[in-house]
């Protein structure tokens, strides 16, 4: 086995901790002074007290993927949900959208079948 790749592992009850569902993106907004962020409101089916739902605000770096970002707008893509509020240039994130990408520039966003609802979990 590849000594870098075992380094590297984390226990089962570790990537269990790690929460992943299907959201849909409604809107997309640039991040005014910035190159590399978007705004991304996301809606995961999650409803608040009153019961409703309550779309959630994710700033992500991949600007530079889309730079007619609102080609995203409608997209159903998989986002970690359960990761800690992060303040960026202002805002706050409430996730990460889940996406890969290569060294020589190739990018795709992990995107679920139709056939998913979103806000389903990743099992």
């Amino acid at each position: 086995m590849n000594p870098e790749i075992k380094k590297d592992r984390i226990s089962y009850d570790d990537f269990a901790k790690v929460e992943m569902r299907a959201g849909v993106i409604l809107a997309v907004e640039p991040i005014p002074k910035s190159e590399k962020l978007l705004k991304l409101t996301v809606d995961f089916a999650e409803a608040d007290v009153t019961g409703t739902r309550t779309p959630r605000t994710i700033l992500s770096g991949i600007a530079k993927y889309f730079p007619d970002s609102s080609v995203l707008v409608g997209k159903k893509c998989m986002f970690v949900t359960n990761l800690e509020p992060r303040p960026m240039m202002g805002l706050e994130s409430n996730g990460m959208i889940l996406a890969l990408s290569t060294d020589d520039g190739a990018f795709s966003l992990l995107e679920p079948n139709a056939a998913i609802p979103v806000g389903t979990k990743a099992k």
